[in-house]
């Protein structure tokens, strides 16, 4: 059998992948057995993964179609067909609100009441909130060589208006915006006296359309509308030219929200001069012009979930479980002298992580604690236990990911109060981003010092903990937390790594070990033994790595890929990857943890990561990847997050040798295995708590 890999593989897309993907995550919106106001959020999930997906993937599209390239990875066509696709999936998502969602809240007595829908006590209970609340707020900027085109944020909510007749200074300057403060809520429920029994809201933008008359007392309104504009917003930093990189970036922030336009949103019915207009004040193509048929950001559609307070139409409650692995009231450093903790989350708590830190905090046997921050959120109990350790004479050393996009200012302030407080806090390695997670406490037991480690395959963010499918490690495996204290004496002092037992480290040695692996698979299969492999993560787009299991998949190894997003690797392609099956599980957590199986005859072996397996994630962050050798524990993640997504029926899409994804035959049954379904039943705690959301 021929092992080697063809010269050039045909990769798919990743861009439009990613696109795939928000297709997929769409199809929740449209599941008749998902409650109402959970459709609603999967819809508005989709528009903040757009957002994003502007904000970081279309500029070099955009750029190149601008130039006109003709040759290369981004050229005008491939700008082209991207915008294309783009379009497609919001005429789909915005078709889903006005023709499914919004008749199916109108049976069940909700609704966001337009103007023209508004009888007369309800348009003057507009008119005084207007009056009261919002009008205050407002200043209309009339355009001339005085008052140029006023500066427009990332994804702020504007009005356009043309207007006749002549000014106070008897010019004819017809063109007006209309800026609507950010700190105003974008829907506003009516109260009872005027909404009887129905839960009824309005629309900000549809209370200020209904009064922008009287903001140009003396001149006609003519043709308006509402406008949003989407820039990137990547930040990018010369690391090696700044000599404080958190003062660089703190300035690289304020900027963000004024970066390259890419993206423009009008009302459908905005008129072609006005969109001209904005098309040429931002120096941008048609394709880049995106009308849409009804709010222009159904991101904050999200308040209605809260606003409307009804619980029947929200999934059942789910409370995660303590973590089975460990006995409440026994201390966790005992337990883990005798064996390894395994928590999977959120279908256990994350509470299990914070007890592990808080009986670390408040031990005065420990000496030292150590952490990696990368997403922890505003409001974090991990960062308020940090502080306390420094507070109680404890040697604690962060490392905080500055770079964390979206995160970026969070991280700052929290590297900032640790700092004000004694903490050592450093930055990692200049040009990469440290992605792994990791906790290390040092504790002096007699004569000798041990080390007990949490390693995740997620951030350490309690919302995201009940979000978002992880698994966390808790070990005193010595040869485990020794390397841990290795890759923290790395990330602070930038000294050469020694040579590591058991964890493998991006960006020195985690993508070559990988292929090792994939390797090793291949060889046994191509010598008529057992050769699996199986591995679960976020997105595969690295060519290395697909070109391994391109390779083994042509020495006949049976190869399963659970990938939640872009996956570039076509499958069930003959004579390129027939042995290749490719599934994405879209369910009410966000699929995030990362599983590495591979069986060559009789070896096996099983990883956990941080690491998705992506260009970045091998050479541009410093990511880990460990064993996992105790037996129990290794078969518990194989039944739990690998087989369980196999065997999933009901949750499950594969991926086609064109590129495109099918729901997996039996999905539309209502009584088919979802594997987040059956995990939240095995763990489910018992019911009174309150209920965690769905992710964004």
């Amino acid at each position: 059998m021929c092992d080697a890999a063809p010269k050039h593989v045909p990769f798919l897309d990743r861009d439009h992948s990613i696109l795939a993907f928000n297709e997929r995550v769409l199809d929740w919106a449209l599941r008749d057995d998902v409650p109402l106001l959970e459709r609603l959020r999967f819809l508005t999930i989709v528009s903040s993964n757009l957002d994003e997906f502007f904000e970081v993937r279309a500029a070099d599209h955009l750029s190149a179609a601008q130039a006109g390239e003709l040759k290369g990875p981004y050229t005008v066509r491939s700008f082209q067909k991207l915008a294309a696709a783009a379009h497609a999936l919001v005429e789909r998502q915005y078709a889903v609100y006005n023709e499914q969602l919004m008749p199916a809240f109108a049976r069940h007595g909700i609704a966001i009441v337009s103007h023209g829908e508004r009888d007369a006590k309800q348009k003057a209970w507009v008119h005084d909130h207007f009056e009261k609340q919002v009008r205050p707020l407002l200043i209309p900027v009339g355009l001339d060589p005085a008052h140029p085109f006023p500066q427009v944020a990332n994804k702020s909510l504007n009005f356009i208006v043309r207007l006749s007749g002549k000014d106070a200074f008897g010019r004819e300057n017809e063109i007006a915006i209309v800026k609507v403060p950010r700190v105003l809520p974008r829907l506003i429920p009516m109260p009872a006296a005027v909404s009887g029994k129905r839960r009824l809201l309005v629309s900000l933008s549809s209370v200020i359309r209904a009064h922008l008359d009287l903001l140009f007392p003396g001149r006609e309104v003519g043709q308006f509308s509402q406008f949003r504009l989407t820039r990137h917003s990547d930040v990018a930093v010369g690391e090696e030219e700044v000599r404080n990189l958190r003062t660089a970036l703190r300035l690289g922030l304020q900027q963000r929200h004024y970066g390259q336009a890419v993206r423009l949103e009008v009302s459908a019915g905005c008129s072609e001069h006005l969109s001209d207009f904005l098309l040429r004040q931002f120096g941008l193509p048609e394709d880049a012009l995106y009308r849409v048929h009804g709010p222009v950001n159904l991101v904050r559609l999200q308040q209605m979930i809260d606003l409307v307070d009804a619980p029947k139409l929200l999934f059942p409650v789910h409370t995660p479980g303590f973590p089975r692995g460990l006995v409440p009231g026994r201390p966790i450093f005992e337990q883990l002298k005798k064996r390894d903790v395994l928590i999977h989350q959120p279908y256990e708590s994350f509470d299990g992580v914070l007890a592990f830190l808080r009986e670390a905090v408040n031990d005065p046997q420990v000496l030292a604690i150590k952490q990696t921050i990368y997403r922890t959120g505003n409001d974090s109990q991990m960062m308020e236990l940090l502080r306390e350790a420094v507070r109680l004479g404890k040697e604690v050393t962060v490392v905080v990911e500055l770079k964390a996009r979206f995160d970026e200012e969070a991280n700052i302030n929290w590297a900032e109060a640790l700092e004000k407080v004694g903490a050592q806090v450093v930055y990692g390695v200049v040009g990469l981003k440290t992605h792994a997670k990791m906790l290390l406490v040092t504790r002096r037991e007699g004569q000798k010092l041990v080390r007990y480690a949490h390693l995740s395959t997620g951030n350490y963010n309690p919302r995201s903990a009940r979000l978002y499918t992880d698994l966390s490690h808790l070990t005193a495996d010595p040869q485990l937390t020794a390397d841990v204290e290795q890759v923290f004496v790395h990330l602070a002092s930038q000294s050469r790594l020694p040579k590591l037992h058991q964890v493998w480290i991006a960006p020195f040695h985690l993508q070559r070990r990988m292929m090792e692996m994939v390797d090793l698979v291949g060889a046994a299969a191509a010598e008529g033994l057992d050769g699996r492999i199986v591995l679960k993560m976020n997105a595969l787009t690295d060519e290395p790595l697909m070109e391994a299991l391109v390779r083994a998949n042509r020495q006949g190894a049976k190869i399963d890929l659970i990938v939640r997003g872009a996956c570039m690797l076509p499958a069930g392609v003959p004579g390129l990857s027939e042995n290749i099956r490719v599934r994405s599980v879209i369910g009410r957590f966000l699929e995030h943890s990362r599983v590495f199986y591979f069986r060559a005859g009789k070896q096996e072996h099983l990883y956990l990561s941080s690491a998705d397996w992506m260009n970045r994630n091998m050479l541009r962050r410093v990511e880990l990847a460990w064993p996992v050798t105790d037996p129990q524990l290794r078969q518990r993640i194989v039944d739990e997050c690998l087989l369980a997504y196999l065997h999933d029926n009901r949750d499950a899409w594969d991926l086609q040798p064109d590129g495109s994804y099918k729901r997996v035959k039996g999905a539309e049954e209502p009584r088919g295995h979802g594997a987040q379904a059956a995990l939240m039943d095995r763990y489910a705690a018992p019911p009174g708590e309150e209920e965690p959301p769905t992710w964004t």
